[in-house]
């Protein structure tokens, strides 16, 4: 089954009265059968803003964007809690080659400062020696 036809059928899961369109209350409803939390305020919302037609409702194309989105915003979460790990620890928002020797010895591999430092220069963007979010987002890509 490919992606497209697994999301069709999450749809139609979803689309509780077979009518084409996920209304807010079907969202609510379905979400919260699937322990997600979200408040019949927030659906409405949710569909307000991924409403392309303007119908007050979901339709296929406007689902999947819904779900791309929500998985690309889980992806960020993700990787800034991985960032962390490897920040240094004053919370400063980058990771120095220190820090990544630091963690990655953690983690049971063993690299000098200089292979630290020359594993971030590959993804140094702005050239500075060190690696923000984004470029570390660039680099998990």
């Amino acid at each position: 089954m490919n992606r497209n036809q697994q999301y069709e059928r999450v749809f139609n899961h979803f689309d509780r009265n077979g009518d084409g369109k996920i209304s807010p209350a079907e969202l609510h409803l379905c979400l919260g059968l699937l322990g997600g939390e979200i408040s019949a305020e927030e659906a409405e919302t949710v569909v307000v803003l991924m409403d392309s037609d303007g119908d007050g409702q979901l339709g296929l194309d406007d689902f999947v964007r819904l779900i791309e989105k929500t998985e690309e915003e889980e992806k960020v979460r993700d990787l800034r809690e991985a960032f962390k790990v490897y920040e240094m620890e004053d919370g400063s928002g980058c990771i120095t080659p220190r820090s990544l020797k630091r963690t990655l010895s953690k983690l049971g591999e063993k690299k000098t400062v200089d292979e630290c430092t020359s594993m971030i220069a590959r993804f140094d963007l702005d050239g500075d020696g060190v690696l923000n979010f984004e470029e570390f987002r660039v680099m998990m890509s």
